[in-house]
């Protein structure tokens, strides 16, 4: 069995002189269509053990995130989830999408962090130095809800194994769109979202071979199963 994971790399930073120390984790990189999604949450020196059961979130059945979820957001000192959707990872990249929905996390803590802590070895929360993506300083995300900039990141590989507030973050970036996939597989009931969440499930590729794509699809992905023929699902 994977062991639970614990809070020891996050008190390390907080011993280390953070205050408040966001972990963030996304879902939704790979999938064919549906948002990106960042989950977030903020911990202190003062915050106790991680619920019971908390673990990255592709360890847990459904059942088990569901019951998790509203704990995590109790035991957390605030949590918050952004989302960029699938025009905008057309439009901007998977990349800089990624930073979008992180910065919206960010806005939606209500708070300044001082540390920021993200699963993988790649910082996509930090725009770079040429990236004007976002507009001006004046008018981006953060800096419309008084903001100033990100806070320093940290990566580190295989951290929602590892490091229980990651951990739950997951499991709040994975409830969320789990949820908004489940919605939408209402009025696309033919791709089975409800099931496969977006991702390349047989059931899935076999509707675009058949159907096309939705506007809910990232159509600048080669995605697999639709001819050239089939741009659009009626």
């Amino acid at each position: 069995m994977t062991p639970s994971p614990t809070l020891r790399i996050e008190r390390s930073l907080l011993r280390g002189g953070v205050a408040r120390l966001a972990a963030a984790d996304e879902v939704g990189r790979g999938a064919l269509c549906g948002p990106v999604t960042i989950g977030m949450v903020v911990i202190s020196a003062s915050t106790r053990t991680a619920p019971q059961g908390v673990r990255d979130s592709k360890l847990l059945t459904p059942e088990a995130r569901a019951r998790l979820a509203p704990k995590v957001m109790r035991w957390a000192e605030a949590w918050a989830v952004g989302h960029a959707t699938s025009a905008e990872i057309d439009e901007f990249g998977v990349i800089a999408a990624l930073r979008l929905a992180g910065h919206r996390a960010l806005v939606g803590l209500g708070g300044a962090v001082d540390h920021v802590l993200l699963d993988g070895n790649h910082d996509y929360l930090t725009p770079p130095a040429q990236d004007s993506l976002f507009g001006t300083p004046e008018t981006s995300p953060l800096a419309v809800q008084g903001l100033v900039g990100v806070p320093p990141v940290s990566t580190r590989i295989k951290a929602d194994m590892t490091c229980a507030a990651v951990a739950a973050a997951s499991i709040l970036a994975k409830t969320a769109r789990d949820a908004i996939m489940t919605e939408l597989h209402d009025d696309f009931p033919e791709y089975l979202w409800a099931e496969n969440k977006g991702y390349s499930a047989p059931a899935h590729i076999d509707a675009l071979a058949r159907l096309g794509a939705t506007v809910h699809h990232r159509r600048s992905w080669s995605l697999p199963g639709l001819s050239d023929g089939l741009e659009s699902a009626s």
